[in-house]
């Protein structure tokens, strides 16, 4: 018995930190580490709401460049950048998926600046590192916050027009050699600036407030960049160096010492625009330039209503659950109950914590768990029924219901987690990704389930029977039986 009082003990720890978690305006908390005030943890709470059922924005990025100038790795690279970019605004629910062979869709429920996240997730973020070897102090001047040419801008340009051309058709190409160059603004002759690195070389960056009250930016290189930027920038001590954001010149310092493993990016940055510059490029510059190609605002699709409906089914659905287990199993079914109760509060705090996207899917995964949970607990009652009608004892029908009802609950929820893992990769195919979230929901109410069903059932069923034995051994229909 003293077992069943240390998990009882656990259990109620567990369930009333799943209720804190849950509650509505709980939007996070911070752990000191080692209690100095200084390695301090924030954790996040958020629930995190489908497209379906608050509404958002959804945006469809195409590559600029031809095809079989990349690969779909690339394409991938690109997604995984934007996803990163948008999770950084804010927008942990967001849905990022490749379509095709050039396109992207994103997916960010709830936003509620689309013109900035637009910006963010398509803006390619190229930085530049700029030979400006050769120009006077007076020159250099002139060009801060002027627009130029760069070789690595040149390529790119060149890249778009041969996609447009490719877009245009066979008759629109022009033949090799007579294309004409491109034109772009050129304030000095000697453009285009040669690129010493790109931001493609950079390992980290993260905006910072200097002492003398200038926003900074402060990043570091990979190794295989500071291959290159170690000698460059040893050869040029003593000459100015540009640092170029799409090809605009935030700065242009003169280089004091060889750099081999980063430095500081310096412009007159105001708080916000070096913060959301250090996000695009800790995000990592974008490997295929993209344009968006459609972008909408779209509704909540089930409307406040539906989505009022729905949660009232779902909790007349639990209600009549919960009755229909008091009423035909009586003392089992309260324990039975009480397992169901903790099962949704423990589902609701791993909602939040992870968090899960719930759209209408998602919901309907929660709720097929829930019928999954009672199920395991019928199990468990049947053959305590069928014990007892063998004419064995309560501690004995109580031992052989739990024992050789676990072999079912296990194999059954095992192969429907296994269902719920394929369910899962197919929804992340393009259009499909509500699937991911049905699978994700069903899956974890299916692991909860053989906590709650076996250990959570045990300790409560084990602790009534302690305290009705009597009435229990002399009235077995209080059983169920």
């Amino acid at each position: 018995m003293g077992s069943h009082f240390r998990w009882l003990v656990i259990i109620l720890t567990l369930t009333v930190v799943a209720i804190w978690v849950s509650l509505p305006d709980n939007t996070g908390f911070r752990i000191d580490v080692n209690n100095d005030g200084v390695n301090e943890v924030d954790v996040a709470l958020r629930q995190s709401l489908g497209l379906d059922l608050v509404g958002g924005l959804r945006v469809l990025l195409a590559a600029e460049l031809p095809p079989g100038s990349y690969t779909i790795e690339d394409l991938r690279q690109a997604a995984n950048n934007v996803s990163r970019r948008v999770n950084s605004l804010g927008v942990g629910e967001a849905t990022v998926q490749v379509q095709g062979s050039n396109r992207i869709l994103v997916e960010l429920p709830g936003i509620r600046d689309p013109e900035q996240a637009v910006n963010t997730i398509q803006k390619t973020a190229l930085l530049e590192f700029v030979d400006f070897g050769g120009l006077n102090r007076s020159q250099v001047e002139q060009l801060i916050g002027q627009r130029i040419i760069t070789t690595e801008q040149f390529l790119i340009q060149q890249q778009r027009e041969a996609t447009s051309a490719a877009e245009a058709g066979p008759e629109a190409t022009p033949e090799p050699g007579t294309a004409e160059p491109v034109a772009l603004p050129s304030p000095l002759t000697n453009q285009p600036f040669q690129t010493v690195i790109t931001g493609a070389g950079l390992q980290a960056a993260i905006a910072t407030f200097d002492p003398a009250g200038e926003w900074l930016i402060q990043f570091d290189l990979t190794a295989e960049a500071g291959e290159t930027f170690g000698p460059f920038t040893e050869s040029r001590i003593g000459q100015p160096m540009a640092i170029v954001l799409d090809g605009v010149v935030l700065s242009a310092p003169t280089i004091q010492a060889r750099l081999d493993t980063g430095g500081v990016i310096s412009g007159a940055f105001t708080e916000e625009e070096a913060k959301e510059l250090a996000l695009q490029l800790r995000s990592g510059a974008l490997p295929i330039p993209l344009r968006v190609e459609t972008a909408e605002t779209v509704g909540a699709t089930l409307g406040q209503e539906s989505v009022n409906l729905s949660i009232r089914a779902g909790i007349i659905g639990v209600i009549v659950v919960l009755t229909f287990m008091l009423v035909y199993y009586r003392v089992p079914g309260i324990a039975a109950d009480l397992a169901l109760l903790v099962f949704i509060a423990l589902n609701f705090a791993l909602f939040k914590l992870i968090p899960v996207t719930l759209t209408l899917p998602a919901i309907v995964g929660f709720l097929i768990s829930i019928g999954t949970a009672v199920d395991g607990n019928i199990l468990i009652f049947e053959r305590i029924k069928e014990e007892l009608r063998a004419g064995n004892d309560l501690e004995t029908a109580l031992r052989a219901g739990f024992d050789r009802a676990w072999a079912s609950i296990r194999d059954s929820n095992l192969s429907t987690i296994i269902i719920c893992a394929i369910l899962f990769l197919f929804g992340q195919t393009p259009g499909a990704s509500i699937v991911s979230g049905f699978a994700v929901t069903l899956a974890l109410g299916l692991i909860l389930n053989l906590f709650t069903a076996i250990i959570v059932t045990r300790t409560f069923l084990h602790l009534l029977v302690a305290v009705l034995r009597q009435p229990l051994t002399q009235r077995q229909w209080l059983l169920g039986v």
